[in-house]
């Protein structure tokens, strides 16, 4: 008799994708890691964004040939960094283009630059690397994956320039965070088309014991429900994930009661189970036992030093 993972046919990778690029280490962590995330015959766009010299330092009325020096030096910088990133999908079945953006022209951010062109493209999944420095995440030396994850109409790939785990092979031990919501299980199909039936997978629940409705409800209740709902969350997506792969697990953690939240839990199961890869949807609500997931996942986003792939509740 074949197994629940016998019907699944592998791996569905996305067919458009869209690598934002940039001189640095993060960046070239990124690349590494994405070369295994996209289907043969895809259809890879690679932008690397030129910011306006004005935006970054204030040069008030110097010379505007200090503004054209450094605008010149931030070109060269994104054009290498583009002829550096084509070449690492060499001998790859995959249709690379390259974009560069001067913002000096284009005008706007960072953000809506590549959100302009990820539209444009038609991508299905974005890729970005992430410095992390104090616990901060910033690429480009601003704030990009968070207003990106909430703002782009497809999902969200972070890759952490700490991520010390194997970029040579599509991710291979997958964390799921659920919370039960429609939008965390929206999240868990997405992510299925990483999964080959030979992934280790770990759905995981999080119950938040830093809320405190004790004024209205008796703790051990609220505990309790939040157990049920947990249950039922975590056996939904075991049925679901064991479709994709035969190596299906799950887990019910629970935070401290105090000095620790849904996100840190997240990263130090993630990392206890030498996750490759966290997966996660965004814009839950709180309710009995959900999470705000909109302001988790970007926590996540600036603790973890394991891959996340960000999917919002309108994307499946």
């Amino acid at each position: 008799m074949n197994s629940p993972a016998s019907a699944h046919q592998g791996p569905r990778l996305p067919t458009k994708i869209l690598i934002a690029v940039d001189p640095s280490a993060a960046s070239q962590r990124a690349l590494a890691y994405a070369r295994n995330m996209v289907a043969a015959g895809a259809q890879v766009r690679l932008v690397s964004i030129a910011e306006d010299p004005r935006t970054l330092v204030p040069l008030g009325t110097l010379a505007s040939a200090t503004l054209d020096a450094a605008r010149d030096e931030l070109l060269h910088d994104a054009q290498q960094a583009l002829a550096q990133a084509k070449d690492a999908f060499a001998g790859r079945d995959v249709q690379v283009d390259t974009e560069e953006v001067d913002l000096a022209k284009h005008g706007g951010n960072v953000v809506h630059a590549l959100l302009d062109a990820a539209q444009a493209s038609g991508a299905e999944l974005i890729v970005v690397g992430a410095r992390q420095h104090h616990g901060v995440l910033r690429w480009i030396e601003g704030g990009v994956s968070a207003p990106l994850a909430r703002l782009a109409r497809c999902p969200i790939l972070i890759v952490p320039a700490a991520y010390e785990g194997e970029i040579d092979r599509a991710p291979q031990r997958i964390v799921f965070a659920v919370d039960g919501s429609p939008h965390a299980t929206q999240a868990v199909h997405y992510g299925e088309r990483f999964v080959a039936p030979d992934t280790s997978l770990l759905a995981l629940y999080v119950i938040d014991r830093a809320v405190r409705l004790s004024d209205l409800v008796p703790i051990d209740v609220l505990e309790d429900a939040f157990i049920e709902q947990g249950t039922k969350a975590l056996s939904d997506a075991k049925s679901t994930l064991a479709e994709a792969s035969v190596h299906t697990r799950t887990r019910l953690a629970k935070t401290a009661h105090t000095q620790d939240d849904v996100a840190q839990t997240i990263v130090r199961e993630a990392d206890a189970w030498n996750a490759e890869l966290i997966v996660m949807g965004t814009h839950g609500r709180r309710g009995i036992a959900r999470w705000l997931l909109g302001s988790v996942a970007e926590r996540v986003a600036r603790l973890a030093s394991v891959p996340l792939l960000l999917v919002h509740g309108s994307q499946t």
